[in-house]
């Protein structure tokens, strides 16, 4: 069994990400989706070897691709922001692309709602934006996987 704690949308407020900080140190991995990948830089280099993330539209200066792929156990995820698969109007782009990189899963951002749903045997997470705070309008996703078993369970409040 391995369990991710992921994020996204923290668009340089750190205050969410830092309020995590137990959680980011017992979790297996730890993903942020862009918009404010930067500031993963510290946890990044306390956790060099669990913390993933990619860039988003907002992310102008940064060195992270703008998606990925992470296999856990015997799940392959396919992490992205979304903003350049239309994620705000439709998620079919999205779900194509994660078929292409034969991923059951998909981890997104950019809507600043947390939403977990599935198309087409797809399982789509947005963990909501944690520009704030759980308990100040921000949200994460917490994420267990046991060999081809995904349970997302989501935490705080839908944003914006």
């Amino acid at each position: 069994m391995k369990t991710l704690l992921v994020i996204s949308d923290t668009h340089g407020n750190t205050e969410g990400i830092h309020a995590l900080g137990a959680l980011i140190a017992e979790n297996d991995y730890v993903v942020h989706l862009g918009d404010g990948a930067n500031d993963m830089r510290t946890i990044r280099g306390m956790y060099p070897e669990k913390v993933y993330g990619c860039s988003g539209n907002c992310d102008m200066v940064s060195y992270l691709p703008s998606d990925g792929i992470l296999e856990v156990e015997s799940v392959r995820i396919f992490y992205c922001h979304g903003h350049k698969y239309g994620v705000k109007t439709d998620l079919n782009l999205l779900v194509q692309a994660a078929k292409q990189r034969d991923c059951s899963v998909v981890l997104y951002g950019h809507t600043h709602r947390a939403e977990i749903c599935e198309i087409d045997g797809v399982t789509l997470i947005n963990p909501g934006s944690l520009r704030r705070a759980v308990g100040k309008g921000g949200s994460y996703c917490y994420l267990v996987i046991h060999k081809e078993k995904v349970t997302p369970v989501l935490v705080g409040e839908s944003v914006y």
